[in-house]
């Protein structure tokens, strides 16, 4: 079995986002981080070299072997900001309703600038999801 590319690391979260290239995705990538530590109670780590994550879970793959996984996540890509919600979207059709301009991949949230959407949504939404994790998981509320 090939080795997973996506864990942790011990890399910067700061060098890195100080290191996108683009002014108004390098902002909005660091207020992301910034509100994902706030509503995980986590400081954000590097997850490979482009995504950055917030809070742990013990997570069983397909084939039963247990990893870590963040709780929230996001990813600085070419034309969009790429947020994965990791307990997906169906429960949310309300708040992504209200969201503005998006779209949605299994557990991925694509937005182009964050301009784009109402950010008191998306905070909403990320906590709702990192609750559900949470729950899922055992964890208190």
């Amino acid at each position: 079995m090939a080795e997973l590319k996506t864990k942790k690391t011990t890399a910067s979260v700061a060098q890195f986002l100080n290191g996108i290239k683009d002014e108004g995705q390098c902002k909005d990538s660091k207020e992301l981080a910034k509100l994902m530590g706030a509503i995980t109670g986590e400081k954000p780590k590097m997850w490979g070299d482009s995504i950055v994550g917030s809070g742990t879970y013990p997570y069983q793959t397909r084939t039963g072997a247990p990893l870590e996984w963040f709780k929230v996540g996001f990813a600085p890509r070419s034309r969009t900001l790429t947020l994965y919600i990791m307990d997906g979207f169906s429960e949310y059709s309300t708040l992504l309703s209200k969201l503005g301009k998006h779209s949605t991949g299994k557990s991925c949230l694509y937005v182009k600038r964050l301009d784009d959407i109402d950010r008191k949504v998306l905070e909403q939404l990320i906590t709702k999801s990192v609750a559900a994790v949470g729950r899922r998981i055992g964890e208190a509320s």
